[in-house]
């Protein structure tokens, strides 16, 4: 039986410098130059991404299944955020973690990423199949 690469207490955190890019004018979700909700799930997700890329088996990856986020303030264009992702659950493949983004002492948004492991080759071929 192969032993689990991933054990609770996982951790990675991701930065961004805001860009009019980053915006939801710029992605879609809005009319106002702020960092864009979609922006910040990409970055909590690159978070849990991170967290756990030194200990992934090379034929395997994980996906994200599960999103809950509340984004709690806005950030103008020029502010440094930081993701942070903690993996606080593992349940077979499925993988939890604890989300949050901060601009200083301001939360920014925060919530939970569940991710399922699976294997790469696999999945991409379902998916190829499926389309």
């Amino acid at each position: 039986m192969q032993e689990q690469p991933f054990t609770a207490g996982l951790a990675a955190r991701v930065e961004l410098t805001v860009t009019e890019a980053d915006t939801a004018q710029a992605v879609g979700s809005g009319d106002v130059p702020v960092l864009g909700t979609p922006r910040v799930l990409a970055l909590v997700e690159a978070a849990t991404v991170a967290a756990t890329a030194t200990r992934t088996p090379i034929d395997t990856t994980t996906v994200g299944v599960h999103v809950e986020l509340a984004h709690r303030a806005a950030t103008p264009v020029g502010r440094t955020v930081v993701a942070r992702a903690n993996l606080v659950k593992v349940d077979g493949r499925r993988l939890l973690f604890e989300v949050s983004v901060t601009d200083g002492d301001t939360t920014v948004a925060d919530g939970r990423v569940e991710r399922l492991v699976v294997d790469r080759q696999r999945f991409v071929e379902r998916a190829t199949r499926s389309s």
